[in-house]
């Protein structure tokens, strides 16, 4: 690999972002000297480098042969010091997914993209190959339960990499995700994101198509999707189709604390599979990544079994908050209508009995945006109730208000209240909170801390 024989100390500005860090990891493993600088010290970079803060032209190292420049809308030379003087350094200068397609040489690379469920797929196929004993390399765009790192050399020929369309960097438009030529790929449920970035559906299923050609052997899409089928229909190549009307499918499913369900493929059992995953998508991303595995003959029966049995999950992808209280509280990552709504209909599907309340924050550029208004009239459909919390100020443009927000879901049906102050919030929340109640907090964000307060006031006012 040219990268890793030609580098010895690679600095990272903007090192906080999930996929900057798992690759400051990857070089971190490989023997390469790492430094990196943010606005804040994250976990879980923070537990394996020194983060330097500010953003300043003095944290770069004078003797750096790499800097990695991160894709933060703040990290532009106009306005940051940092990334002036590191273009204007001399030094190799790079996105991360340029660094990750260079640490791929010689790796067999499964890619997983789509617009939801990339992250849990990457991560159960990465644990699944694990489980078998095949030391895959793996690359996960969030932080996993299960492999315990989103990053990690392994000794194996395969290389699991979460693929993301969004661009590489400020002065790179393309997708991430066309960096890597993989051998084989899965491109989970596909749905208009990103909006700021692709206007239109068009534009947005466009780096999709570009991915297809630089597939060289196994292509599986999802079949759901509002335009999975669009996408479908202009392929022009062998595909292996999963979900409704695909080759692979889920049936029998008996819901519970672990699910259990059949797998099969054009209607023969494969085998039985079982989860304590929650939510039909979750259903669906087990089926995907077994469709990966057994059309390419990645793994046995058995080893899938396994391996999805002792799958945990990830981070912020319906994870419980707490065990320490009876009231089931769950976090759904929520950058999109459709991960709400199927975080939505997990919660529903498992804790039918109770009053389900949403906690919900607007943190990425499509729930903010005016012609998203429309979305709120049934994003909350199952819901009880929803507690929107909007940051007074989080330095990004923002065309709608939280009165705008609020009277747009209640006027849905469903119970709505809005917030901007944090202690505020809290204080009504946990007066009202119920014992009949189910709990789901909902952003891709921060939320100002409540992710973590909530849980600790339920814990107090109803412990297990």
């Amino acid at each position: 690999m040219t990268l890793m024989q030609n580098v010895r100390k690679a600095h990272f500005i903007g090192i906080g972002g999930v996929g900057m860090s798992a690759v400051a990891k990857l070089l971190k493993d490989a023997g390469v000297e790492v430094t990196g600088s943010d606005e804040a010290v994250y976990l879980p970079v923070s537990e394996f480098l020194a983060v330097r803060t500010p953003y300043a032209a003095a944290n770069i190292p004078a003797d750096a042969d790499l800097i990695v420049i991160g894709k933060n809308a703040k990290l532009i030379p106009e306005t940051n010091p940092e990334v002036a003087a590191a273009l204007a350094s001399g030094v190799r200068v790079a996105s991360f997914p340029e660094v990750l397609a260079e640490l791929v040489r010689g790796k067999k690379v499964l890619l997983v993209a789509g617009s939801y469920g990339k992250s849990t797929c990457a991560a159960l196929l990465a644990h699944c190959l694990e489980r078998a004993g095949l030391e895959p390399s793996y690359f996960i765009g969030a932080s996993p339960i299960t492999p315990e790192s989103p990053a990690k050399f392994g000794s194996g020929e395969y290389f699991v990499i979460e693929g993301d369309e969004y661009p590489s960097s400020n002065t790179d438009p393309r997708s991430k995700f066309l960096h890597f030529k993989p051998l084989h790929a899965l491109i989970t449920p596909l749905a208009h994101d990103h909006f700021n970035v692709f206007p239109t559906p068009e534009s947005y299923l466009k780096p999709f198509a570009d991915l297809v050609p630089l597939v060289s052997k196994g292509l599986v899409v999802a079949t759901s999707g509002a335009l999975s089928g669009e996408f479908l229909k202009h392929l022009a190549r062998p595909v292996v189709m999963y979900g409704e009307g695909g080759e692979y499918t889920a049936t029998d499913i008996r819901w519970g604390e672990r699910t259990r369900f059949t797998l099969i493929r054009k209607g023969q059992t494969l085998c039985e599979l079982e989860t304590s995953l929650l939510g039909e998508h979750n259903i669906e991303n087990i089926v995907g990544v077994a469709a990966l595995a057994f059309s390419q003959k990645l793994l046995s029966a058995e080893e899938l079994a396994r391996g999805v049995a002792s799958f945990k999950g990830v981070r912020r992808r319906m994870d419980r908050r707490s065990e320490g209280t009876s009231i089931p509280i769950y976090e759904g990552f929520g950058s999109s209508k459709e991960k709400l709504q199927n975080a939505i209909a997990a919660m529903k599907r498992h804790f039918p009995e109770r009053r389900l309340v949403v906690v919900f924050e607007p943190h990425t550029f499509s729930w903010r945006q005016s012609k998203a208004l429309p979305w709120y009239d049934d994003a909350f459909a199952g819901a009880a109730e929803v507690v929107v919390y909007c940051p007074p100020e989080d330095g990004k443009t923002t065309e709608l208000t939280t009165e705008e927000i609020v009277k747009r879901i209640s006027a849905s049906g469903v119970e709505a209240y809005g917030f901007t102050d944090t202690q505020a919030l809290l204080k009504e929340f946990g007066a009202a909170l119920a014992k009949n109640e189910a709990v789901l907090l909902s952003s891709s964000g921060a939320m100002g801390g409540l992710i973590e307060e909530i849980p600790k006031l339920a814990e107090e006012k109803f412990p297990a």
